[in-house]
């Protein structure tokens, strides 16, 4: 490969360090604010790392990268491995005693709005520390949708290919230029944060945990001020709210855009989103007449807390309300189906997203109405659009990496010694980035934290494996992709 994209990618990666490095002094406020010596640890960590970008970004600074899809498929994944290392620094340094392994699982899980943790005592934690776990979702929010709605569609490998199956679709998007359709996000991305803090606060939650909490929903993260979670407010409302928001967070980004700056409803009728919000409403009436009939629970509290469930691990955000492992064998394993799902496609929401399932819906029944008609012709479509042949192929590959990943990855936990409620689950919640897993140890009512260090750092690739759709990261490790 052309040294110049080594130099080029590493370049553009320096200075997304820099960035991350000067968003230290963030937390490094908040500590000094309420009088916490670990303002010294996000100081220190801040310009360490930013001195280190600053030389990176100096020694290799060239023109003007000529970008093609090698340099895509090296950028992205440089990108979040230094993200994902720079992020773990001030975890490391500070006073919540974390070795490297669990650092940088906190910094990966942040940073890819897994919101699976190892840091047990959350009611106590340093201010900053709080703040840099929802910052780093927050901001990795906003990388996931720019990956999402940008990138991934460039490489072929996730998203729906080059818009030609979005509602932002080359020849109808939401604007002539994406500058413009990056800021109109970014806006609408803030504006549902503030507004969901503000709810959050009117709501009950002092103004620290309303910030804190609102940056998790909205990018879908899961990452909480307290070791209960949202449970800890003890709030149906506070519930009703934080499904809504998560599920609003788990719908194209693209299609949102459209919707509120043009007024468009028909964006709305997005197959994606219906199928998505079809099995939402399913599975969430299911727990919430099995908590009714089997547990006896007031059908009001069921549907709050069953909605919330489930709109939670959908969207792969992971807050927990109560412990759902105590509601039954159904619940448990509805929860498991539902931990592989995911959101739309172009959202915050990891999982094997709705769009795929459609499409692998679509191509079946094509096939098999080939079997029955073999000289009839029958597309595979979604919604009005033709799906290529090579989409098609894309989804296949990805749910077969996906499904083998996860077997393999399962089989490795077993190797460390756990269980296979707790190996499956675990591997299952990293890939599909939602946080919390099954059983007692890292189910909604634990944690990370007891877990080894080669278990975490298993679960830490597997994160990044999904976040990254998977292929992204295995087109690098084919040595196909380093020659020339």
């Amino acid at each position: 490969m052309n040294a110049t994209i080594y130099q080029s990618a590493i370049n553009i990666a320096a200075k997304v360090g820099l960035y991350l490095s000067l968003a230290m002094f963030i937390p490094a406020l908040v500590d000094l604010y309420f009088g916490h010596r670990d303002w010294k640890v996000f100081a220190v960590s801040a310009c360490l790392m930013g001195s280190i970008s600053l030389v990176t970004v100096a020694a290799t600074q060239g023109g003007p990268p000529a970008f093609n899809r090698k340099m895509g498929f090296l950028l992205v994944n440089l990108l979040w491995l230094v993200v994902s290392f720079v992020g773990a620094i001030p975890f490391w340094l500070s006073s919540v005693n974390l070795d490297f392994a669990e650092a940088l699982f906190e910094s990966v899980s942040g940073i890819t709005t897994t919101g699976s943790t190892v840091i047990a005592g959350l009611d106590n934690a340093p201010p900053g520390i709080l703040v840099w776990r929802s910052l780093l979702h927050w901001l990795g929010g906003i990388g996931i949708v720019a990956l999402g709605l940008f990138v991934m569609p460039y490489l072929r490998v996730g998203g729906l290919s080059f818009f030609k199956m979005e509602s932002s679709d080359t020849t109808e998007k939401p604007f002539a230029r994406i500058v413009t359709f990056t800021r109109a996000f970014i806006l609408i991305y803030i504006v549902l944060t503030v507004t969901c803090a503000i709810i959050y606060g009117y709501l009950g939650m002092n103004r620290f945990d309303a910030i804190n909490n609102a940056m998790s929903t909205i990018a879908t993260g899961g990452f909480s001020t307290h070791d209960a979670s949202l449970g800890y407010f003890n709030s149906l409302p506070i519930l009703w709210v934080a499904t809504f928001f998560m599920t609003v967070s788990s719908l194209p980004f693209s299609v949102l855009i459209i919707f509120i700056v043009r007024g468009r409803l028909d964006t709305l009728k997005d197959p994606q989103i219906i199928v998505f919000l079809s099995y939402l409403t399913v599975l969430a009436i299911a727990a919430s007449l099995f908590q009714r009939l089997e547990n006896g629970v007031d059908f009001h509290e069921a549907l709050a807390h069953s909605f919330f469930t489930v709109s939670s691990i959908l969207s792969t955000t992971g807050f927990a309300s109560d412990d759902y492992m105590l509601w039954g064998d159904f619940i448990v394993a509805l929860a498991f189906a539902a931990t592989f799902m995911g959101g739309c496609s172009g959202s915050t929401a990891g999982g094997m997203k709705a769009y795929r399932f459609i499409i692998i819906f679509n191509s079946i029944r094509a096939g098999l109405f080939r079997l029955i008609y073999p000289n009839a012709i029958h597309t595979v479509r979604y919604g009005k659009a033709l799906v290529d042949i090579d989409v098609q192929r894309t989804v296949f590959l990805f749910f077969t990496a996906y499904m083998m990943i996860w077997a393999f990855g399962s089989m490795a936990m077993g190797a460390f010694g756990y269980d296979l409620l707790t190996s499956a689950s675990a591997i299952a919640t990293a890939l599909s980035n939602v946080g919390a897993g099954l059983g007692p140890i890292i189910g909604p009512a634990g944690n990370f934290s007891t877990l080894s260090d080669p278990a975490l750092y298993l679960l830490s690739v597997m994160m990044l494996l999904g976040r990254l759709e998977i292929l992204t990261v295995l087109v690098i490790l084919t040595p196909l992709f380093w020659k020339d």
